[in-house]
């Protein structure tokens, strides 16, 4: 059959009860489904409280033209270049972020098979980096009486006022400003939440399912897409009692009981009316495909429309003539420097010999970098019982993050120089489809926000994935002038390009060469340095960066 909804006929072959006779105002899309709003009467007055005025002349959403088949990621300003690659894309002209993560807000009644949609648009998009958030983990810490009335069956978690609006709101902004964020784990046996949080971080994509999921105005605001799961309210009891009996302990009475006290009755007063500012209404849930196959199309043009892609043609002509940062700190060219540099750089020099220099060097350039840390005064007595006024280490902690595979050889060096050092790791590569570097291993230290970090990378070239590596430093909270980002070697560009995007970071390295070829390899460069320490296979191109890995 055919479905008319305003501006927008779809093909369903999903079978309908026979629709209303005058369906309500709709702003979005109905798929494959007839309209069951009931009368507005008493629950109006309810719903009005929690959610914005729905008009009924909303003009649909405007698209907007992607930018990125036409224009490199590359912006201008009256003060600095910017380049604005990355995952997600870091900065407009203006110097901030220009494209957030895309919402999707998953509502409908308990029971109705949200989870399975949710988990349906997952695998379809075939996307990395999405997030499936889930409401339940965001009800309130109960209290000793509310503990109790739980355990007898007897408090109403179908409520909104059992869910902390305040910390969704908080977390969805987080993510989708691509930061870092610690998600409660919600124990339904107990009633609680668990000590231990989980961290979520890197979304492009990002699914925020519940029953109350659109009954507030705020969270309203964050959600791109509003999908509504409407599946049959005897479906709905069936599935509730297979749940509760099995997963979280209940027995019939006590499920029945609560379905009828408190499920249904929010269900007709908080949940069923949200139906009315959904964008797409997906009816019978899961077994829905034509609605799911729809949404997904949707979502791979909104995705695609916020995409930039990287440009390095155009990044490595961005900053010739430019001064180098003042943020750069490039150790002294000594005779015994230049000597090491010599050995490293001759591309007939021994892979023992390449990795001995190659260790003097990173020694030598951690010590340099540590003199750039903040020291205090502070006074010791020495064994003849005098005074001496020295110096003392003014931070918390001092953590090193390696960007694999390279940056771990430096480790050692740290760990020699700065005692009980913690370590963290980043991992990306270069998708060879797209060209564009992506995330695809983290593991950092906790509290790691509070330290200062030595960002480690053997090599730099066109600065990418330096730039990206900071990018989750800075997402996870970590202050932009407590990141020193470390290298034996980078190209004049890389230096520019971290330091235009990122001007507080700390730059240091042992040596800066002007030029990079056509292939993006440091000239006169140092070869690949990870296949040359680890003695590996050169890569096809002899790049000067770790094949499989980003350019950086």
């Amino acid at each position: 059959m055919f479905l008319y909804t305003p501006g927008i006929t779809l093909l369903s072959s999903v079978p309908c009860v026979p629709a209303m006779s005058s369906p309500p105002a709709y702003p979005g899309i109905r798929i494959s489904g007839c309209w069951a709003l009931g009368a507005e009467g008493s629950n109006a007055e309810s719903l009005d409280r929690l959610l914005p005025p729905v008009g009924t002349g909303r003009s649909p959403r405007k698209r907007t033209t992607s930018q990125c088949k036409s224009e490199p990621p590359l912006l201008r300003t009256s003060k600095r270049t910017i380049y604005t690659a990355g995952r997600p894309p870091w900065y407009n002209e203006h110097g901030t972020q220009s494209k957030e993560a895309f919402a999707i807000g998953l509502g409908g009644g308990s029971a109705s098979g949200k989870t399975t949609v949710a988990r349906m648009i997952i695998e379809a998009l075939d996307v990395p980096w999405v997030v499936l958030l889930s409401m339940d983990s965001f009800y309130k810490v109960l209290t000793t009486q509310q503990q109790e009335q739980a355990a007898h069956n007897n408090f109403n978690f179908d409520h909104p006022d059992a869910f902390d609006f305040d910390l969704i709101v908080s977390t969805l902004k987080k993510l989708k400003q691509g930061k870092s964020v610690k998600v409660p784990v919600y124990d339904f046996t107990t009633h609680s939440r668990k000590k231990d949080w989980k961290t979520l971080y890197g979304a492009n994509v990002i699914i925020f399912e519940g029953i109350m999921a659109f009954a507030d105005k705020t969270l309203l605001e964050l959600l791109d897409m509003k999908i509504f799961v409407d599946t049959d309210s005897d479906i709905r009891l069936v599935r509730r009692l297979r749940r509760d009996i099995s997963e979280r302990g209940r027995d019939i009475e006590g499920v029945i009981k609560q379905y009828n006290k408190f499920v249904k009755p929010a269900f007709d007063q908080y949940i069923q009316p949200t139906m009315r500012v959904a964008d797409i209404v997906v009816p019978w849930g899961s077994g829905n495909t034509v609605a799911i196959d729809l949404i997904v199309q949707h979502m791979h043009s909104q995705l695609e429309e916020r995409k930039l892609r990287w440009d390095m043609a155009a990044l490595a002509s961005a900053h010739q003539c430019h001064p180098l940062p003042r943020t750069l700190s490039v150790l002294k060219s000594t005779p015994q420097v230049r000597g090491m540099h010599t050995i490293i750089r001759d591309k007939e020099t021994s892979r023992d010999e390449f990795i001995f220099y190659s260790k003097r060097l990173m020694r030598l350039l951690i010590e340099h970098a540590l003199s750039f840390l903040p020291f205090q005064d502070c006074v010791v007595q020495t064994p003849q019982g005098q005074d001496y006024a020295g110096k003392c280490y003014a931070g918390k902690q001092i953590t090193g993050v390696s960007i694999l595979r390279a940056g771990e050889t430096m480790e050692p060096a740290l760990r020699a120089v700065c005692k009980d050092v913690r370590i963290g790791t980043i991992l990306i590569q270069t998708n060879q489809l797209t060209g564009e570097p992506e995330l695809h291993y983290l593991r950092l230290p906790k509290d790691i926000s509070d330290d200062h970090v030595i960002l480690m990378d053997c090599t730099v070239s066109t600065g990418a994935a330096a730039m990206m590596a900071v990018r989750v430093l800075l997402d996870h909270d970590v202050p932009e002038d407590k990141i020193f980002l470390l290298s034996l070697l980078m190209a004049e560009m890389g230096v520019h390009s971290v330091a235009y995007a990122f001007p507080r970071v700390r730059i240091i390295t042992t040596a800066v060469d002007k030029r990079v070829n056509d292939l993006f390899r440091i000239i006169p460069g140092i070869g690949n340095f990870g296949d040359r320490y680890f003695g590996t296979d050169a890569a096809p191109d002899g790049s000067d960066e770790e094949e499989g890995a980003s350019t950086s």
